[in-house]
């Protein structure tokens, strides 16, 4: 058998088995509830390494070790911001917002709980809120349908959209009938494929280069011969600050600020089973970061000493990671870690599709008023999965419409709209949903001029400014239109005790 079979059987197997959990997720799936957010069933590691998998996406096994790779660990910055974030981010969102959506009318969506938190009467709050969520994800969607018919145009010199149709058809499948159950449980199984095979390659690469000492060295030659060939480069690849500026570095960490914004990610701790739990999901979550991040640093580190050591050629610094795992093991072997790349675009493609889908059904068809059997909303929601899906799956026919930079544009939107809004939400019980639309489309607008004006977005990362200026606006919009409102006072009370290890009240 050659090479690439072996690698396709192993590709193979791994599509098999997401089916398979998918399969499982659809026995399991009866109602709306269960269909876009698990039963609020979800245990702490399901939620964290599920997190974490639909977060990273390609980014992890390829964007960083690229980076890595071609100005060495100043790039490391934003793995730093981004554990910092996420740390943050189940330590004082999670508990709170898994507490206070149960509370605020059992609210399944960002919007709806937007609306539910506020008591807004007016639905703009949760319209506003929908249709964001809902174009900003079409678009980031489309992105890792590209990523993946790329991924087999380059790995196996397939046909570009015979290789996004298939990755696209095999993630829609389980995500279409196995819900947020399913795409959780593939994420875990993702996340876990992933973290294998950031561990497994810089280790043995390291055994077979003799040393962290032989690395170490290798890496210094070959800082010195393109030094030596561009003396402009300046390279010194091991260090942390070496050629970093400081608006670069805050540009670079600010991306954990985009963490509290990002409804794929924070719906995992509104499915949780309690608020405790968040303790839990919190290490494990964080482990499963640092692990990865480090496999990934450290990948791309040895790919240099090892590519300057031996007479191959690395012609795309992105795919280092890819062309490690080829080298140092068995084909079949090589295939499963090649499965890990397309875990992390598939995990990220189902997550979003969820929450695309519930700003769909929940969200703009819900405020309607129409009300739905279970089987019916369940049926509304695989359709919503659907027209969205087919909506991408149209914008991503042409490769150059993945944009790289469209997901960093939609992560700084997402975590400047909605970021402030939630931890205010969450700790300010006289924030007004007058301050809360201010903050949601100054954030919005923000990102959107900051990031599409060359100069400015190239001096510090659009989600800085945006995060900043929703927040002045959420805090004096609201200061200038406060009004007491008891039932919001006494649940904002009831989330407070409860989140902190208390009981509902009776």
């Amino acid at each position: 058998m050659s090479d690439t079979n072996f690698q396709l059987l192993a590709v193979g197997l791994y599509f098999a088995a997401m089916l398979g959990i998918g399969y499982y997720a659809y026995r399991k799936t009866s109602n709306l509830d269960d269909y876009m957010l698990a039963g609020r069933d979800l245990k702490p590691g399901v939620a964290a390494i599920s997190a974490g998998a639909s977060d990273m996406s390609g980014w992890l096994l390829m964007g960083l070790p690229g980076a890595i790779y071609l100005a060495g660990l100043v790039e490391g910055w934003i793995a730093i911001g981004l554990t910092i974030g996420a740390w943050l981010n189940w330590k004082f969102v999670a508990p709170r917002l898994r507490s206070y959506t149960e509370i605020s009318n059992n609210s399944i969506t960002v919007p709806s709980f937007l609306e539910n938190r506020f008591k807004d009467s007016t639905r703009v709050l949760r319209i506003i809120a929908g249709v964001i969520i809902l174009v900003f994800f079409t678009f980031y969607v489309s992105s890792g349908m590209v990523a993946g018919g790329k991924f087999f145009e380059s790995t196996f010199s397939a046909p570009y959209f015979w290789g996004m149709v298939l990755v696209s058809g095999i993630t829609l499948l389980y995500t279409l009938f196995g819900g947020f159950l399913g795409a959780s449980l593939t994420d875990v199984a993702q996340g876990l494929l992933m973290l294998a095979a950031l561990v497994a390659v810089p280790v043995v690469a390291v055994i077979s280069m003799g040393g962290v000492g032989e690395v170490i060295n290798n890496i210094n030659l070959a800082d010195a011969a393109a030094n030596a060939a561009d003396p402009s480069k300046e390279l010194h690849r091991t260090s942390l600050l070496f050629g970093g500026t400081a608006l670069g570095i805050i540009s670079a960490c600010a991306w954990g600020l985009g963490y509290f914004g990002q409804p794929h990610i924070i719906v995992r701790f509104m499915a949780l089973r309690s608020p405790a739990d968040a303790k839990a999901g919190r290490r494990i979550g964080i482990a499963w970061m640092v692990l990865t991040a480090v496999g990934a640093i450290a990948t791309a580190l040895i790919g240099v000493a090892w590519f300057h050591k031996n007479p191959e050629t690395l012609e795309d610094p992105e795919t280092v990671f890819l062309r490690m795992s080829q080298i140092l093991f068995h084909p079949f072997v090589a295939g499963l870690v090649l499965a890990a790349v397309l875990a992390a675009i598939m995990s990220t493609i189902a997550s979003q599709l969820i929450v695309c889908s519930s700003a769909l059904v929940e969200d703009l068809y819900g405020i309607m008023g129409r009300k739905s059997s279970d089987r019916t909303n369940v049926i509304l929601g695989r359709i919503g999965v659907l027209v969205v899906a087919i909506i991408a799956g149209i914008l991503a026919l042409d490769p150059s419409s993945s944009i790289l930079k469209l997901v960093s544009f939609a992560w700084a939107g997402f975590g400047a709209a909605f970021g402030p809004v939630i931890i205010l939400s969450l700790y300010w019980k006289k924030f007004t949903s007058w301050g809360a639309l201010a903050a949601m489309v100054s954030g919005a607008i923000t990102v959107f001029i900051w990031g599409t004006n060359e100069a400015l977005s190239k001096t510090l990362y659009e989600i800085v400014p945006g995060f900043v200026i929703a927040t002045i606006f959420g805090v004096v919009v609201s200061l200038l239109t406060q009004k007491h409102h008891p039932v919001i006072e006494r649940e904002f009370n009831e989330m407070k005790r409860h989140s902190a290890g208390g009981t509902f009240s009776a």
